[in-house]
């Protein structure tokens, strides 16, 4: 099965990458696709565990006396 694929890159980039796969007679899609299956897409379970700097912060606010509604009103107040 297939699926289609869009990639927004800057054209600097763009006409980079050209070049590479121009000398290499592949096209851009060939070399991102290769690209993917050689460094492998990490499995569903692998892409749901937190990053470490999530991990960090597990249990960070714990004991904290601040409630939902006043966090709101310090939004409001910095971004507002």
């Amino acid at each position: 099965m297939t699926g289609k694929l869009i990639l927004f890159l800057k054209e600097r980039l763009i006409r980079r990458a050209r070049v590479v796969t121009k000398g290499r007679g592949k096209s851009i899609w060939q070399m991102v696709s290769e690209n993917f299956s050689v460094q492998g897409l990490p499995s569903s379970r692998e892409a749901d565990e937190p990053s470490p700097t999530v991990k960090s912060l597990k249990g960070v606010l714990k004991g904290s006396t601040v409630d939902t509604e006043e966090y709101h009103r310090h939004l409001e107040d910095k971004f507002l």
